[in-house]
């Protein structure tokens, strides 16, 4: 749930970022956010193994 509100409040932020420079960084930190969320997601559903391949 906390990386969930994280990329909530992110959304807000970018939502309100008017320097360029400012709204890239949000939207990379957003991207990231997402990507891991999407992996958790995936681990919990059994999609992929968490375990390293060595």
């Amino acid at each position: 749930m906390l990386l969930e509100q994280h990329i909530e409040e992110l959304r807000l932020e970018l939502r309100e970022a008017i320097d360029p420079i400012e709204r890239r960084e949000i939207e990379n930190e957003l991207e990231l956010a997402r990507a891991e969320l999407a992996v958790i997601t995936a681990e919990q559903e059994g999609a992929i193994d968490a375990e390293p391949p060595f």
